[in-house]
């Protein structure tokens, strides 16, 4: 049976919490999640938990100015929990659970920063000219939740090439922030939001933007997300070299989280059109099944394969 970390009961109660809702809000990490142990899966929930605030601060209905506010007022709660100065009978329980989370494990606290600085370029409608530009923002707001998350996880011991695996945490991070962006793209248009590069746009003939179900007249719109796809596929393939570093039920959580986006990526893949009329999504037992396939290992194992195939 597995050995439950000593905490005290406000502790407790904030993982609870955190564990809540990333259950109810996390709709395919929580698969992954689910298959780490308790520390770890605290630890992580406790991250997300935080993540969702700042999302949905820039998500939400506030004037800029105020969403402005409310994140650099999560930045300084940031900074409490940096400074270790979040007491257990705190009444805020994201800070609670990820202060304790922060005195487990080396999680680089600065990648949260780096999401709070994501969200703003959101606040401030920023928008992307090249797959460059776009990588800065994608690195904010995803890459950073690889490197965090990887705090949690660590690398198993001896892992080969275990100094490269902050890098390959990101990438895959870019993998899964591009596939969302795909996924997103009708909700975000019609949220007055732009995601991919101006160049990709124009490349195709959707310069013009898709906010309704039909492409602009004259747009090579399928061409344009075959583009992005095998740009996402170039990166879930360089991410995926972190799995081997990682231990069993460390990769099977990462196996699961990206298999799931792969699977997403490969719907929009073979009906392009179908981000234009609603969000593209996985039923529950098909994430559930990715899942098992992830704590099986048969992934883990196919990926380490390949990566030693590609070195030889």
């Amino acid at each position: 049976m597995e050995a439950q970390p000593q905490q005290s009961a406000p502790v407790q109660a904030a993982y609870s919490y955190c564990e809540a809702v990333t259950g109810q809000q996390a709709r395919n990490f929580a698969y992954g999640i689910r298959l780490l142990p308790t520390e770890k899966r605290q630890a992580m929930s406790a991250l997300y938990a935080f993540s969702r605030r700042v999302d949905d601060i820039g998500d939400g209905p506030l004037p800029p100015e105020v969403k402005r506010e409310r994140l650099e007022a999560t930045r300084a709660l940031l900074d409490r929990v940096r400074a270790d100065k979040v007491d257990e009978d705190d009444t805020d329980p994201v800070a609670v659970a990820l202060a304790d989370s922060a005195r487990r494990f080396p999680i680089p606290l600065g990648g949260l920063d780096e999401l709070i600085d994501g969200v703003l370029m959101d606040v401030r409608g920023a928008t992307y000219e090249t797959w460059d530009d776009l990588k800065v923002y994608c690195r904010c707001v995803a890459g950073a939740i690889g490197r965090l998350s990887l705090g949690v996880f660590g690398t198993a011991p001896g892992a080969q090439g275990a100094d490269r695996a902050p890098e390959y945490a990101d990438t895959l991070g870019l993998a899964l922030q591009l596939t969302n962006i795909l996924r997103d793209v009708r909700e975000d248009a019609g949220n007055g939001r732009t995601y991919l590069p101006a160049d990709d746009l124009a490349k195709f003939g959707c310069g013009d933007g898709f906010a309704d179900d039909t492409p602009p007249i004259g747009a090579d719109f399928a061409g344009l997300v075959h583009f992005e796809v095998r740009r996402a596929r170039a990166l879930f393939a360089e991410g995926y070299r972190l799995l081997p570093m990682l231990d069993r039920r460390s990769g099977a959580c990462v196996a699961a989280m990206a298999g799931i986006y792969r699977r997403l990526l490969d719907r929009i893949e073979r009906d392009p059109e179908a981000v234009l009329r609603g969000r593209v999504s996985l039923p529950g037992r098909e994430k559930a099944y990715v899942a098992v396939r992830g704590l099986s290992g048969l992934d883990t194992r196919h990926i380490a394969r390949r990566t030693v195939r590609r070195r030889a």
